[in-house]
This record gives C-alpha cells, sequence and structure tokens, in this order.
C-alpha cells in the first residue's frame, strides 16, 4: 500500500523530511478496524512528531491523525462497525498514522462519518472536535447550563474553531475569541464568536473592553506561555484554565490566590492508557456528526491539497508550522 512517513526526526524543508513510502497492508484483530482512508488533515501534533520522534533503526515511521475513509475488514471482536461503514477519527498516538493508504484503528475512538460531509470535509474535523469537547466538558466542567463568559486564545486554529462552535451552540457562554488577522477575526465571528480581541496587544485591556462580564472559563490553545500572565488577571476568583499546547515551563503558583484550577487537554489520553471510558470518543464523533448534518456544527476545513503523497504533506506541514492557517488543511485521495 502507499504511504508517507519519515525515517529520521527533521525540519521541514530537509528533503527526506517526508517521504513516499510502499508497505504491507495491515490486517485487523481484535476490535480494530481496517479503513481504507480516503482524505486526512494536518495538525500541530503531526508536525511536533515529525520533527522529534526517532523511528526504529532501518524503518520508517507513518504518522498522521485525522481521516476519513471506508471500512475494509474488521476484527473478530469489533461490533461497532462493519465493513462498507463510512467513519472518521482521529486515531492512537502510539499506532502508525492515517497517512497510508490503510490503517488500523480500534472501533472505541471512530465515529460514523457526517453524512451531510464529504470526505474530505469530514477530514478536517476528529482530532479537533475531540480536543474541543473533552476541553469544554470534561476538562472546564461546561454544562448546556453555563453562563458567563469563556475566553478562547486562538480562536481561529483548529481547536478554537471548534470549541466556538461548540459553546455557541452547546452552551450559554459568551464565547471571546482571540485573533491577530483581519480574515482570521472575521472566521471566528462567522464561526459564532460574540467579541474577538487581538491578542498581540493588551488582552487584558481588549477583554475587558468587550463588556461580557467576568470570565470564569479560559481555553489557551497556542503560546500559552506568553498570554499566561494576561490569563491570571483576565480569569475570575475560582476560574478554571484549560491548556493544550506544550510550554517549555508552566508555573501554576501565580493561579493560587484567586483559586483558579488548572485543566490539560490530551485527547490521545484514553487510547493511550486503554481507560475504561475509552469508548466516549466514540460516542462523542456520533454526536459531532449529528451535529453536523442537524447544520448546527459545520466543516473547518479551508484548503484541499490533492493527492495524499509527500509533496504535499510537506507543504501542510509547513504551513501550520508557520502558525499562520485559518481552520484545518486536508488532502485527500492517493
Amino acid at each position: 500500500m502507499k504511504a508517507v512517513g519519515f525515517k529520521a526526526p527533521s525540519p521541514i524543508d530537509v528533503p527526506e523530511s517526508l517521504i513516499d513510502l510502499d508497505l504491507p497492508q495491515p490486517v485487523p484483530t481484535g476490535r480494530d478496524l481496517l479503513v481504507a482512508v480516503c482524505a486526512v488533515s494536518v495538525n500541530p501534533v503531526d508536525t511536533k512528531v515529525r520533527a522529534s520522534r526517532k523511528p526504529v533503526e532501518g524503518q520508517a515511521e507513518v504518522i498522521g491523525w485525522d481521516a476519513a475513509g471506508v471500512v475494509e475488514a474488521v476484527g473478530p471482536e469489533a461490533t461497532l462497525f462493519k465493513v462498507g461503514d463510512p467513519v472518521f477519527y482521529a486515531g492512537a498516538i502510539d499506532r502508525p498514522g492515517s497517512n497510508a493508504q490503510f490503517q488500523l484503528v480500534d472501533e472505541r475512538i471512530v465515529g460514523r462519518k457526517p453524512a451531510s460531509l464529504s470526505f474530505a470535509e469530514a477530514a478536517a474535523l476528529p482530532l479537533t472536535a475531540i480536543t474541543a469537547w473533552e476541553l469544554l466538558f470534561d476538562r472546564l466542567g461546561a454544562t448546556t447550563d453555563s453562563t458567563g463568559a469563556l475566553l478562547v486564545v486562538g480562536g481561529a486554529g483548529g481547536v478554537g474553531s471548534i470549541l466556538i462552535q461548540l459553546a455557541r451552540q452547546l452552551t450559554g457562554l459568551t464565547v471571546i475569541a482571540t485573533a491577530s488577522r483581519p480574515q482570521t477575526r472575521d472566521w471566528c465571528l462567522a464561526l459564532g464568536a460574540h467579541h474577538v480581541v487581538d491578542h498581540t496587544g493588551d488582552l487584558v485591556s481588549a477583554v475587558k473592553a468587550t463588556g461580557a462580564g467576568p470570565v470564569g472559563l479560559a481555553a489557551s490553545l497556542t503560546n500559552t506561555t506568553d498570554h499566561f500572565p494576561a490569563l491570571v488577571e483576565i480569569l475570575a476568583p475560582q476560574g478554571r484554565l484549560g491548556v493544550i499546547d506544550d510550554p517549555k515551563s508552566l508555573d501554576a503558583l501565580p493561579l493560587k490566590w484567586k483559586s483558579i484550577s488548572l485543566h490539560w487537554e490530551m485527547m490521545f489520553a484514553r487510547s493511550l492508557y486503554q481507560t475504561p471510558d475509552m469508548i466516549e470518543q466514540h460516542r462523542l464523533l456520533d454526536a459531532v456528526a449529528d451535529l453536523v448534518d442537524a447544520g448546527r456544527l459545520k466543516t473547518t476545513l479551508t484548503q484541499v491539497l490533492t493527492p495524499i503523497n509527500a509533496a504535499n504533506l510537506k507543504t501542510a506541514h509547513a504551513a501550520v508550522e508557520s502558525g499562520r492557517t485559518r481552520g484545518k488543511i486536508v488532502l485527500e485521495g492517493f
């Protein structure tokens, strides 16, 4: 089968940072599905792993953590899907990725593909939808009855683009998103943000100027180290701060005086540790598909590259690493 991977960690401008491969087709066992991959999208985790993970000597590493495709075969213990079912999922951080014609994935972290979306449109959603959902509801504790204000730092990125929509559709929160360019500001407003402020300036004053009132919840999706002092000041006493990026260090002591709680979201935790509630990601993705098909959530796809190969993946990785993408870049077809 065709695939794309790497044999050594390297910057994206190195010619062999990503290479085209020909690999054996895997066989499903247990609760695995074998999925014929139709489309994939690129997330920051793809670029970080490509630049840092060292493959086994003499072998190539295949990455990719977003896919939409069709079930080709099922393991003997699989019960949630059958051959021919269209699905979407984000996969597991410790297994071969979606940048391949066929991929094995545990059915407990797979959802039905939204019927109203193309494979490319669906592939933009899984990782960011899982991250945004778990961050908002499981980590920050938001509910359908939640009111007050939610600050989303990095609203135009992949996770922010879903988080804004989920908060607007499923809670009573006032959503304040941050964006630094006219295009990203307009994007956040189109997704439903009540207010959009510039995170490159005085964030404290900008949030206060919205008149949205006390900010009880904040999601720091990018550059947490830079924004942390402002977030401590912005958050109300007993507020909650959710973080998904990788600051080199994070001194939580300033949170003490306001009793602000700190919550890390890592969407791979359930699959990595085979938690008893791992199937919640299956249910979550099905709920997302229902919301999409009901017209309440929309894909965050902004660009499609064809086909799925090393050259196009390099282009997508470079764009994600620039930190200036809006929504998601998807690759479609082999």
